[in-house]
């Protein structure tokens, strides 16, 4: 996202996310939607568009005011949300270990939020609310793929979903004048790739491999990944020289023990 806003919006990164997803999963979405009941197309599309589209843009615009290491905290939201969507829509109930274990580590996403107290007083909070309505999206989507999705491929999901929400993707980009670009300049090229590989990789293959987990591990459990971002992202801070710690270790360490505590088994 950072290497392509350097040239592009963030409707434009956003828009390409989502395009070369659709893209690459074409070829198997035109074999999978004659084996899908007709009355999954619109739950795959609507999963698409919580679970993909919307929260593309969100995410774009806001890493136009929040740094990585703050959308990727903030992103470990997602499995609170899980929790909350799914006991008010879904009718789920999730073990107290769950609850515990989310609990710890929403602690040490807050405590590496405020570690980083600088960020509080530079970035505006806005766009920290476009993260947090990412992972509130996140959350429906997840107990919506797990309810009323089990009996549809991971694959034929992803491919589905994302090959469908390509289409007003494209649509937005066309709008925000991207085709009249230079598009052979070295610099939009660069922001181009960077956004290919972000729809490509972050997006197709990882969808594909979250709706896996969903379907095996159950939602809470899948929407747990979540707590390894906030580590990439520190990762990711580092490189582009934000400000890291041994605070900001420590809340990972936290972070970590949190999702042990909520995937131990109870003796009987």
């Amino acid at each position: 996202m950072k290497e392509g806003l350097v040239n592009l919006s963030a409707y434009q990164v956003a828009s390409l996310r989502i395009v070369f997803s659709g893209v690459v999963l074409l070829p198997t979405a035109i074999k999978c939607f004659g084996q899908i009941p007709k009355n999954k197309i619109s739950i795959i599309f609507l999963s698409g568009l919580l679970g993909s589209l919307l929260p593309a843009y969100l995410f774009c615009i806001a890493e136009e005011g929040i740094d990585s290491a703050l959308a990727g905290t903030l992103n470990s939201l997602t499995p609170i949300f899980v929790i909350i969507t799914g006991a008010l829509f879904f009718n789920n109930k999730t073990s107290t270990n769950k609850i515990l274990g989310i609990t710890i580590s929403f602690t040490g996403s807050i405590f590496l939020l405020l570690s980083k107290g600088h960020m509080l007083e530079n970035q505006n909070l806005i766009y920290i609310s476009y993260v947090v309505l990412a992972t509130a999206f996140y959350g429906i989507n997840v107990n919506m793929v797990h309810k009323h999705l089990h009996n549809i491929g991971s694959l034929q999901i992803a491919a589905v979903a994302l090959t469908l929400n390509a289409i007003p993707a494209l649509a937005v980009l066309a709008a925000t004048g991207y085709f009249s670009m230079p598009l052979t300049q070295k610099n939009v090229l660069w922001s181009t790739g960077a956004a290919a590989i972000l729809g490509i990789m972050g997006t197709a293959v990882a969808s594909i491999i979250f709706y896996m987990l969903v379907k095996r591990a159950g939602a809470v459990f899948a929407s747990m990944v979540t707590y390894g971002i906030p580590v990439v992202a520190i990762v990711w801070g580092v490189v582009y020289k934000e400000d890291v710690g041994w605070k900001q270790v420590l809340c990972l360490a936290l972070i970590l023990l949190g999702v042990y505590v909520a995937n131990r088994k109870t003796r009987e």
